[in-house]
């Protein structure tokens, strides 16, 4: 079965891990401590709000997408509803993002594989993962959204494993390392240290992470049925991202100090650090090497499907 020449090939797996995939990088894994560095411990604060903003729109795309599916998704209904020119500019406009998302992405894998190989130069490491991802993309929707799936389990596995340290160091369960309790959240200078300006600031970075999860609705074109696969993947997304974002941030604010600027520079490695574990620096950027390599792929996925429907 085909729609507008695409095959519907992809399971509701596929599509939940594929807008998983797009929502879970750097964004997460570094820009977090930046974040709570500048909020205090209101960070927590600007996960939720952005979250709850992302799931309102989620929920709303998500109708859409189950009353028409298509490759252009919020291109396409803008076009319907709003006229040529919303959706001309909402096309164009995501694809521009998309592209600049994907030269990023590909630059960052290129600087970390230098960093493994020094003898390979950055541009050509990010030559090489670009023609790699478009290797995969090309030759079938079913091998993008296998290779999406398994690098997007990665990162989630990751986060679990980050998230059940953290719990075990807050019950105080590792011997040589004291429980923070709840000290951290009001200790220095309180809840909110620097005013509501910088937590509202954080909602727009918020937003911007979980920038992503509108694939699920680009890829339900190709699913294999739509109106029921789309809607339960944008569900599941929508809990998952909360509990990773919201509940990992959460272990961070409580086990990490909001002053401690040098551990929040890079608050996952500082934490596996802390529990003990001496290869946390090497393991955490092999973590983002697929981070960058899922999100870029993702979005590859996302772009060709925008311009296809342009």
């Amino acid at each position: 079965m085909q729609s507008n020449g695409l095959k519907q090939s992809l399971k509701q797996r596929h599509i939940t891990m594929i807008a998983l995939g797009g929502v879970i990088g750097a964004g997460l894994f570094m820009g977090s401590g930046s974040l709570i560095a500048s909020a205090g411990p209101a960070a927590i604060l600007s996960y939720f709000i952005g979250g709850l903003v992302v799931t309102l729109v989620m929920f709303m795309l998500g109708e859409m997408a189950c009353r028409n599916p298509d490759a252009g998704s919020f291109s396409t209904y803008a076009n319907t509803w709003l006229g040529d020119w919303a959706g001309f500019s909402v096309g164009w406009l995501y694809w521009f993002k998309s592209m600049m998302t994907i030269t990023l992405e590909a630059v960052l894998l290129g600087a970390i594989l230098h960093d493994f190989l020094p003898w390979l130069p950055i541009w050509a490491g990010a030559f090489l993962m670009l023609v790699t991802l478009m290797a995969s993309n090309a030759y079938s929707v079913r091998s993008f959204a296998e290779v999406e799936y398994w690098l997007a389990a990665m990162k989630v596995a990751t986060i679990l494993i980050f998230m059940l340290l953290g719990i075990s160091i807050l019950l105080g369960l590792h011997s040589d390392i004291p429980s923070p309790g709840l000290v951290n959240l009001t200790a220095h200078d309180g809840f909110m240290p620097n005013g509501l300006s910088p937590v509202m600031a954080g909602v727009i970075v918020v937003i911007f992470s979980l920038g992503g999860s509108e694939i699920a609705a680009v890829a339900a074109g190709e699913s294999e049925n739509p109106r029921q696969n789309v809607i339960r993947a944008i569900k599941s997304v929508i809990l998952r991202v909360m509990l990773f974002y919201v509940g990992s941030v959460s272990i961070l604010i409580l086990c990490l100090p909001w002053t401690d600027k040098a551990n929040l520079a890079s608050p996952y490695v500082s934490l596996f650090s802390l529990a003990g574990f001496g290869g946390a620096a090497v393991a955490m950027k092999l973590v983002l090497f697929v981070s960058f390599m899922s999100v870029m792929n993702s979005f590859m996925f996302s772009n060709s499907r925008m311009l296809f429907s342009l």
